[in-house]
Order: structure tokens, then C-alpha cells, then sequence
């Protein structure tokens, strides 16, 4: 067995590049980010542990828009370290001009949870959480999806 040390990076393909690399371009340094690169095709950020990326989609794919529930993604949560944080970002996006799913609100995937669902611009879906203390690892209780019916759809 080995203990992994966090999530070190992801890449999202975007078929709007120049919405998608504007809105990150904002987002990602809001967060902590530092971009380390950025070319025509690619923009990378790092920070906070990890690090995300975005590409350029190939040009058939130009213009198509994120399905959630198809094989792939089906979204990326970045953790905040407080509420008042979450709260933050979700007026960041509502000044890019994104797309809010839901919240900021408080949910029960685990003791305490805060969070906002949001959308990039080729509607990936991102989210924002705050959990305190040690969340899903506090006791012996298993994950509990939530009483939302439709949670996989809108989280």
C-alpha cells in the first residue's frame, strides 16, 4: 500500500477557448493559482496542491457543450478552507459572468458541508466545498449520498 499525497493536477478540454482561457485566466489566480504557463493551446495553473490545466479542444469538437453524465468527468471540486471562502468564490464567478447550479448552501455529504456548484464557460461543472474538521473520516459512519434524487445529476 502507499498513501498518496493529494491530487497533483487536472487537464479539462475546452471547446470555447477563448471564453474557457479568459474565465480561467480570472478564476484560478482568485483561488491561489499561479499560472506557470500559457500558449496557444494550453493555460496551467499551480497551487494549493495541485494544479489545473485546460487545452484546447480539437477543432471538431469546437463549440460542443460538457455533457455531465456521459463516460469522463463528472465534475472537479477544489476544497475551500473556510465558508466565508466559498461565499467569495461564488461572487467571483457571478462577476465572470458564470453559471451558478447551486448554492452556496450547505449540503450532507458530510458533517458540515458548504459548498457551490458552478459552470465554466462550455458548462464543465466545478464546485467549491468547505468541510470542516475531518469530514467523512470523523467515526465509522459510511458515505451517505444525499436525499437529493437527483444529486448525481446536480453536484
Amino acid at each position: 500500500m502507499i498513501e498518496i499525497n493529494g491530487a497533483a493536477h487536472v487537464v479539462l478540454t475546452v471547446s470555447q477557448w477563448d471564453k474557457a482561457h479568459a474565465f480561467y485566466s480570472e478564476l484560478l489566480p482568485f483561488l491561489g493559482m499561479q499560472k506557470v504557463y500559457d500558449g496557444n493551446n494550453f493555460l496551467y495553473h499551480v497551487g494549493g496542491r495541485t494544479a489545473l490545466g485546460i487545452q484546447r479542444a480539437a477543432p471538431e469538437h469546437e463549440g460542443e457543450r460538457f455533457v455531465q453524465n456521459r463516460v469522463g468527468l463528472h465534475h472537479m471540486c477544489f476544497r475551500a478552507r473556510s465558508r466565508e471562502d466559498v461565499d467569495k468564490l461564488a461572487e467571483k464567478v457571478r462577476e465572470l459572468g458564470g453559471h451558478i447550479d447551486r448554492g452556496p448552501i450547505e449540503g450532507d455529504f458530510a458533517p458540515g458541508y458548504y459548498y457551490c456548484v458552478f459552470e465554466d464557460p462550455d458548462g464543465i461543472r466545478l464546485e467549491i466545498n468547505f468541510v470542516p474538521g475531518k469530514g467523512l473520516l470523523v467515526g465509522d459512519k459510511p458515505l451517505a449520498p444525499s436525499d437529493d434524487p437527483d444529486w448525481n445529476q446536480n453536484v
